[in-house]
């Protein structure tokens, strides 16, 4: 069977604007691409970070701007192509997550998750896809969770911004790939970053950011539409998905306690 999308095996010379880059997945998959020869635009809200990410590292641009700020957008997309002559990879990786039960949720928390998580992608499309449509070429990778699948215990806004996500994806695939575009979509398992650490339950088969980049790298010299890791995890997670209501309530309900 052909990949969905076009494989991504040689990064030199690539062009990506990765926002959400000044920690965690981000930083780390930003750190993969630099070293395999890809020219990076890294995206988030505090400079300092960013230069610690680019360090050393000639074809990295800090390049910061608040993902909430509409009308920063632009500005940070025309600088990125004025240093790279265009962008061919977006990967959308900016979050927001606290552990919450759903009594527990306010408006305004709630409001800056789903800004973050979901809204910020709508801006960035936005100002992205034009060009890419114009030229008929360019990938879109949009980082959700595994935590999109079930409305699991706690993610009581984050579970529902990253299912948003995987919605999404499957429909840009849909529109974009038959105008040359390739669409990725990111399903992560829980990985050791600053957010994770906000958990006070076990993480199975918890996975460094690094380990998460490399997953994410073969994923995409692969073609896949969907990249999942860790598989051990993530299948299983899925399997539970296709449970009866009955049966997958229980299940919840037994993780709820935990």
């Amino acid at each position: 069977m052909r990949p969905l999308n076009r494989r991504i095996e040689n990064w030199e010379g690539k062009r990506v604007w990765l926002v959400g880059a000044s920690s965690g997945i981000g930083a780390a998959l930003a750190a993969e691409a630099l070293a395999a020869g890809a020219r990076v635009a890294l995206s988030a809200r505090r400079l300092e970070l960013l230069q610690t990410v680019a360090a050393d590292h000639p074809h990295a641009l800090a390049l910061p701007f608040d993902a909430l700020d509409q009308a920063a957008w632009p500005e940070a997309y025309r600088a990125a192509c004025q240093l790279f002559g265009g962008i061919d990879l977006v990967v959308f990786c900016a979050a927001e997550y606290r552990p919450e039960r759903s009594w527990e949720v306010t408006p305004a928390g709630a409001a800056r998750t789903l800004g973050i998580n979901l809204g910020s992608v709508y801006s960035g499309l936005a100002t992205v896809l034009p060009d890419m449509l114009a030229r008929g070429s360019g990938g879109i990778a949009i980082v959700a969770s595994v935590a999109g699948y079930l409305g699991l215990p706690k993610a009581s806004v984050y579970g529902p911004s990253k299912a948003a996500l995987i919605n999404l994806a499957e429909l840009l695939y849909t529109d974009l790939h038959p105008r040359g575009l390739d669409v990725y979509l990111i399903n992560p398992g829980f990985v050791r970053t600053q957010l994770t650490a906000r958990n006070d339950f076990a993480m199975p088969a918890l996975q460094t950011p690094e380990a998460a980049a490399r997953a994410i790298r073969r994923g995409m010299a692969a073609g896949r539409f969907e990249i999942h890791f860790p598989w051990r995890f993530t299948l299983l997670v899925k399997l539970v998905r296709m449970l009866p209501y009955r049966l997958r309530f229980a299940l919840l309900a037994q993780l709820a306690k935990t």
